[in-house]
């Protein structure tokens, strides 16, 4: 037979119609050639891309197969999410389970509002922003729990669909399968269709490689987790308990941060080119086209201390000339409030010195054409900071590292900003026993994390078990998991509690108590105390109190925070003992003082004067400062609260407090909001404000309150649709941090 037509004959055979149609195209999708795999795995591309690189997309597949996943390539002129939403779910209930998807290409992109507290830390203003607070996120297609309904397409990006999270949605992100995205990005002089060609060609070639996760690298950046060097530390150990081969003879793992001298964009990117190099993480602050590297020089003596001062001036008053302002008065201000001789400023406008700064300040950070400048061969990147993986713009940092010359592969990032407390490296451990980017990434996600690139990459595995299969096919119940338990390895202990948590709900609650008390690994603690969290009980309760002093600073740290959330005097004790004693933990030390300004303000300040009457605290200045600012916090939130109750008061200064509370959790305010909310009498939009703003009190001890504000504007026949929705919405995120959610759960 000619071979070409023999090709053409496989090819029909493995070309079905799904019957879904658009127009006058029907969606293509093309079967997997090797049959019945343990997994199967999806290549969503558009009509126009798949025509371009039809070649290497079929060599992708190829490579795909031949690791063992069976592999589909649905192709089409996509119009709109659902079409491959739709194809996605049907994959995944057929018995050959479909474990991931790459979106290649033109794909539309979901734009979701009303979902913030999906997100972990966005809180932009909806009401007042409109459609510019929408967050670009493909949980739209992975996650099959969550309901969206359908706003509108934007009419200028055609691309972009506007959703909203459905009030009875579960609030929760679960991804049933993982997606990543492979979309080139406006490369001068690059053509995309040639950029994704060349890098799937590169990803082909990394799967014929045989390469262990031995070597890494991980950058603190500038105001990171407030620069606390316990914190970076601390990671340090833990990092040694989740991947201990990076630590023996013949492997590496390298830790920097700001606050070390010399050049360090320029050796951050030696670094990123290094051959050997596999995984790297950057925390640090970003944009959509910038890493945030390094600001001023971390100095002591004398001299550099005045130049920083200078440069800092010197940066002023550039600005203030550049926006027209009255650079003279600009001076004097600065002299009057800071005290330094007007000879400091007086060469901030000469050009030689303009030149000199705008360097200085470039050199502090990584943009997009340095990357583009040089081969980064990582073959696994992190991105912990804002914007670096907004796909949804034409040009995108993380797409300038995937779609480079080098041999990166692929890219976590997200596509909004991001809150510094994320536990970035939750299960990475995984990664050494040849677990994919995908499943890995399913337990990381929140609504704006993504992979960029392909999310099927996998280092090589230290043995012989197909951790991707079980992730996959073997639910909670099954007794691997179980023995899983009993291994000396800290994440797949973390993992295996994972699973039976989603099998047995609140029955499990004993079990995470149990290994938090008596796991050696600081990741295995912290998973238990995670999953703990959700059940929001006395187990959770009691682990909460003791977690504040556990040797992981990153569980203190959380720890510190969620006894704000909670908000209850049985707290306050523990909670003032961690900002007073864990001193030396920067970011803990911080998280301490916020969370003590939503206590019973009364009861702190006396526990902070109980420790001033120890001898060894006698005279404490920080303690006073924290009292200081504990009696200014009360004064505060009685202004506050009255402000809220005053009908006559400004409309913006209550709807300002209101808006307030999603940020700032004042449980003593709570009253004052439920008033709002509950009476017919208010401004309907402040109204709508004050229930939303409630729902970001899920831990509170004035939870019941709130639930029943809901239950009320939802029965109430005169409740407008908009707010009986909004009371709806609140109540299903409220309720599901508590163990009667989770008393009969069966999850995946």
């Amino acid at each position: 037979m000619n071979i070409k037509k023999k090709s053409a004959l496989v090819l029909s055979a493995a070309t079905v119609m799904l019957g879904l149609y658009t127009g006058a195209a029907a969606q293509q999708i093309e079967k997997p050639l090797k049959k019945n795999t343990a997994t199967t795995f999806a290549i969503v591309v558009d009509q126009e891309t798949y025509n371009k690189a039809k070649q290497e997309i079929n060599a992708y597949k190829s490579a795909l197969e031949k690791q063992g996943l069976g592999t589909y390539i649905v192709s089409h002129q996509w119009t709109k999410p659902e079409e491959i939403k739709v194809v996605l779910q049907k994959l995944y209930s057929d018995k050959n389970r479909l474990e991931g998807a790459v979106l290649i290409g033109d794909i539309p992109i979901p734009m979701v509002m009303d979902a913030q507290r999906l997100t972990s830390a966005y809180k932009f203003d909806q009401a007042r922003f409109g459609f510019r607070a929408a967050v670009p996120s493909d949980r739209f297609y992975d996650d099959f729990n969550l309901k969206l309904n359908f706003i509108k397409q934007d009419s200028l990006k055609a691309g972009n669909f506007y959703y909203s999270l459905a009030p009875e949605s579960a609030p929760e992100i679960h991804p049933d399968i993982y997606t990543a995205r492979i979309k080139a990005p406006a490369i001068k002089g690059k053509d995309k269709y040639e950029l994704i060609r060349t890098y799937l060609s590169k990803v082909v070639a990394e799967k014929e490689q045989q390469n262990r996760l031995n070597h890494l690298m991980v950058y603190s950046g500038m105001g990171y987790a407030s620069e606390s060097q316990t914190a970076w530390a601390s990671e340090q150990v833990a990092l040694r308990e989740q991947l201990p081969q990076l630590f023996r003879a013949g492997s590496s793992a390298k830790f920097v941060n700001s606050r070390m001298q010399g050049d360090l964009k320029q050796r951050l990117l030696t670094e990123v080119q290094r051959e050997d190099l596999d995984l790297a993480i950057f925390h640090q602050h970003g944009e959509s086209d910038v890493q945030v590297i390094s600001g001023y020089p971390n100095v002591s003596f004398p001299q550099p201390s005045i130049e920083n001062v200078r440069r800092y001036l010197r940066n002023k008053i550039q600005a203030a000339n550049r926006k027209k302002q009255d650079v003279a008065e600009t001076k004097k201000r600065f002299q009057a409030t800071l005290g330094v001789p007007m000879a400091w400023m007086d060469d901030a406008l000469t050009d030689s010195v303009v030149l000199a700064d705008s360097l200085f300040e470039a050199n502090g950070n990584i943009m997009m054409e340095d990357v583009d400048k040089i081969r980064s061969n990582v073959r696994m990147l992190i991105l912990d900071n804002c914007y670096n993986g907004s796909f949804h713009k034409d040009d995108y940092m993380s797409g300038h590292y995937v779609f480079g010359s080098g041999k990166t592969i692929v890219a976590m990032a997200n596509s909004i900003n991001v809150l510094q407390d994320v536990w970035t490296t939750e299960l990475i451990g995984l990664l050494q026993h040849g677990v994919r980017a995908g499943n890995w990434f399913k337990e990381q996600a929140y609504l704006e994390t993504h992979l960029i690139g392909d999310p099927t990459f996998a280092f090589t595995a230290e043995g012989n078990t197909d951790y991707n299969e079980l992730i996959v096919n073997k639910d909670g119940s099954d007794p691997v998991w179980k023995q899983l338990l009993k291994t000396g390895d800290a994440d797949l202990q973390a993992l295996a509690l994972t699973k039976i948590f989603y099998a047995q709900g609140a029955a499990s609650s004993s079990l995470l108590k149990d290994v938090y008390y008596s796991a050696a690994d600081a990741s295995t603690r912290m998973q238990a105390w995670k999953l703990l969290s959700t059940l929001n009980n006395a187990d959770f309760k009691a682990v909460l109190k003791d977690a504040l002093t556990d040797p992981y600073e990153y569980l203190r740290r959380r720890s510190a925070n969620m006894a704000g959330d909670f908000g209850t005097d049985d707290l306050v004790p523990a909670l003032v003992a961690s900002g007073i004693e864990d001193w030396a933990s920067k970011r803990v030390a911080y998280n301490s003082g916020n969370s003590m300004s939503f206590m019973n303000a009364d009861l702190v300040i006396a526990q902070l004067q109980e420790y001033l009457k120890k001898p060894e605290f006698a005279g404490n200045t920080d303690i006073q400062r924290l009292i200081k600012r504990q009696e200014g916090t009360r004064e505060k939130v009685l202004k506050e609260g009255k402000v809220m109750e005053d009908k006559k008061a400004v409309a913006k200064e209550r709807a300002f407090d209101v808006n307030m509370l999603r940020t700032y959790t004042y449980h003593e305010l709570v009253p004052q909001a439920i008033a709002i909310a509950a009476d017919a009498a208010e401004d309907h939009k402040l109204r709508l404000a004050a229930v939303e703003a409630l729902g970001w009190f899920p831990y509170s001890y004035q939870k019941d309150k709130i639930v029943a504000l809901c239950d009320q504007l939802i029965a109430d026949k005169n409740s407008t649709a908009q707010l009986r929705e909004e009371a709806m919405r609140t109540k299903t995120y409220l309720l599901h941090f508590s163990a009667e959610k989770y008393q009969t759960v069966a999850k995946k």
